[in-house]
């Protein structure tokens, strides 16, 4: 099996994407310790923790520039190499609604701290055009806006005529729900145009 490096998803063997994310895979090679699947130029195994030999590196990588006193030299068969750590670096969560009738994904802009939802208009133009779904009819031009804080996002009712729905429970215009993975977010009454709100 194959661990996401994004969302720890576990892929079958030889995948090259992960099937929950779409994210691309590192490639890997199998522990000669244990068996288990690791990523090509590993030091040590997930699994067991053996110190990875250098053969399972990429053959097409150079060789890292090793520290030798205050100069970057490149490690050879002679010279002891020294292991230095890089900073981990985390990917930013994606926030998205996924429609419940259709499973099509809109994914919430990074880039905004307030995005509006509804339907094409000459007032404000939605961020997230709501327009394309089924019962479409019930969302009004200017339904609801999402608001980012870091990474808490806040969904307000901003006058639709049909009313927004958090979890089958109706939320009044200027209220701000703070939305948690798994919210259920209906635009009109009956639950005809809903969306769950997932961070991946």
């Amino acid at each position: 099996m194959v661990v996401c490096p994004n969302c720890n998803y576990q892929n079958p063997e030889n995948a090259t994407q992960c099937e929950a994310c779409f994210t691309p895979l590192p490639p890997s090679a199998a522990c000669p310790q244990c068996g288990a699947s690791v990523p090509v130029g590993a030091s040590f195994c997930g699994q067991c923790g053996f110190a990875l030999p250098s053969a399972l590196s990429s053959p097409s990588e150079p060789p890292a520039p090793v520290t030798n006193g205050d100069r970057a030299t490149t490690p050879t068969s002679e010279s002891p190499q020294t292991v230095i750590c890089a900073e981990t670096q985390l990917q930013a969560p994606v926030a998205r609604l996924v429609h419940s009738d259709t499973q099509a994904i809109l994914e919430i802009p990074a880039n905004l701290s307030v995005v509006n939802l509804g339907k094409p208009n000459d007032r404000v133009p939605p961020d997230l055009d709501l327009s394309g779904f089924p019962h479409s009819q019930f969302v009004s031009r200017i339904h609801a806006q999402i608001r980012v804080q870091g990474i808490t996002y806040y969904i307000e009712d901003v006058g639709s005529a049909n009313g927004t729905y958090i979890n089958h429970n109706p939320l009044a215009r200027g209220q701000r729900h703070c939305l948690q993975a798994g919210d259920r977010i209906a635009f009109g009454k009956g639950d005809l145009v809903t969306f769950v709100f997932q961070v991946v």
